[in-house]
């Protein structure tokens, strides 16, 4: 892991346009934005670090949040591509607070009346860009900026998602008698690319088929070559087993092919109801603690 560690440091060390980001602090407590107004108490704030990062690359412009524990800056790269994957920002606020590191999250603010929404739509021409389908290597400037504190020690790569209920039954080769739902993240799903490795006992919180936890390998390795597959599989996740032959613009693609350690924990959306945000806030919680704890030992919680 040290060898991957070092790795992950010489390759975003350097940026690849020094110039094209501007960077600037921000106070939480003011700033106009969905995830930042759920969070108006100055106690949750303590210890962080909040900055603005805007760029433009190609067709798009992009403005991140960077979210650091300015005591502990050397835990996890926690990331949050979806602006409306509200339950991931809660769940990533916590953990870095908890495990210090650092949160970047993409704000689909960045075009006037659009912040809250899951494509980026700030784009000169053509379709909107899904943040977490736009890691190209044509495009060096995006994975740079985000991965960034990878060269800072900040380590393993964090992904936190949610998703919608259910799959879409047509492009799956398994229970395809399964009531119609969207996408493609669930347990129940399974393709060429995509094979399940479900939950035994279906305890908390893999009691939900939308629970998900990643495991990345390439194809022509053994899934147990992923970065904690093997270790979540023991310990009974709900462990969707993704074999990349090249990349599809994903984080998780982009990962495996650079040798980065890498998770992603996906969770049903509830809404934006605060007991309901909280619920899935809190499975997404429990896999990043679960995780760290079998395969990431050397990151600590550090309470506040």
């Amino acid at each position: 892991m040290r060898l991957l560690a070092l790795a992950a440091a010489a390759l975003f060390s350097a940026s690849p346009s020094p110039d094209a980001v501007t960077v600037r602090p921000i106070d939480p407590l003011t700033v106009q934005d969905d995830d930042f107004a759920r969070h108006r108490d100055p106690v949750e704030w303590q210890g962080l670090h909040v900055s603005e990062l805007t760029f433009r690359e190609e067709r798009a412009r992009w403005r991140l949040w960077r979210i650091a524990n300015t005591k502990h800056p050397k835990g996890p790269l926690f990331f949050v591509p979806h602006d409306n994957e509200n339950a991931g920002f809660e769940a990533g606020l916590a953990a870095v607070r908890k495990y210090g590191g650092v949160l970047i999250a993409v704000d689909s603010g960045v075009s006037p009346g659009d912040d809250g929404k899951r494509l980026n739509n700030a784009v000169d021409y053509g379709k909107p860009v899904d943040p977490n389908r736009n890691f190209d290597t044509a495009l060096p400037g995006y994975a740079h900026r985000i991965l960034a504190d990878l060269a800072r020690g900040a380590w393993p790569i964090i992904a936190l998602h949610t998703n919608a209920k259910g799959f879409e039954t047509a492009g799956s080769r398994c229970n395809k008698g399964d009531p119609e739902g969207s996408g493609i993240i669930s347990i129940r799903y399974c393709d060429d690319t995509l094979n399940p490795s479900p939950s035994v006992s279906k305890a908390y919180p893999f009691d939900d088929d939308d629970t998900v936890a990643f495991a990345t390998h390439l194809a022509r390795n053994p899934p147990g070559d992923a970065y904690c597959r093997d270790a979540m599989v023991g310990a009974d996740f709900n462990v969707v087993q993704e074999r990349v032959v090249a990349s599809d613009g994903s984080l998780s693609n982009y990962a495996v092919l650079h040798g980065l350690a890498y998770l992603n924990f996906e969770t049903l959306d509830r809404g934006l109801d605060p007991a309901e945000l909280a619920l899935a806030r809190d499975r997404l919680s429990f896999m990043v603690d679960r995780a760290i704890a079998m395969c990431a030992p050397k990151v600590k919680a550090i309470g506040r």
